[in-house]
């Protein structure tokens, strides 16, 4: 089975070609590393090395870098912003500081506990379309809808892997 890590490298590989291929989204997307920032269209390619590009797809998804996404895809002890993308900004949706109480108010209203960085929150069916997924996708109930303590981990990789792909094909 293929973990969300492995999707990343995946990206990154995409990311790395189109960049060594000189296509300018690619390039421009590279510049957003300070390192490489002032480099022109010619020499880009030639200074960006495969660290740089899985650097980039962290920093996309809301990670500080690239070992804070593997910390927290593979540990899911910290969750980064992967799960409030800039799209998702207009949602309102109930946020608290502890677990403890998205549990609690999980259990009384429903809907889905999501994690951002260390704090969770409570969304609605349509933050999870934004998101770039399907609210009646089976994962979520394989999960329990709780991002945070999966009853399933693989049914959440499944899902983490689909916000990924949203998130960069967005």
């Amino acid at each position: 089975m293929t973990d969300s890590v492995d999707t990343l490298k995946l990206h990154a590989r995409i990311l790395h070609r189109d960049t060594l291929n000189a296509q300018p989204s690619a390039l421009s997307r590279m510049r957003r590393l300070p390192e490489l920032r002032k480099l022109g269209d010619a020499d880009l390619p030639f200074q960006v090395k495969r660290r740089h590009c899985l650097s980039v797809i962290a920093r996309e998804l809301g990670f500080q870098g690239w070992g804070h996404a593997v910390h927290s895809l593979r540990d899911a002890t910290t969750f980064g912003r992967l799960l409030y993308p800039p799209r998702c900004g207009g949602h309102t949706n109930i946020w608290c500081a502890t677990y403890e109480d998205a549990q609690m108010i999980h259990a009384q209203r429903g809907g889905y506990l999501l994690a951002y960085q260390t704090q969770f929150f409570v969304v609605e069916d349509n933050y999870i379309r934004t998101l770039g997924l399907d609210p009646e996708d089976p994962d979520w109930g394989h999960i329990g809808r709780n991002w945070v303590e999966p009853v399933d981990p693989n049914a959440r990789n499944r899902l983490c892997q689909k916000v990924i792909e949203a998130s960069l094909c967005h």
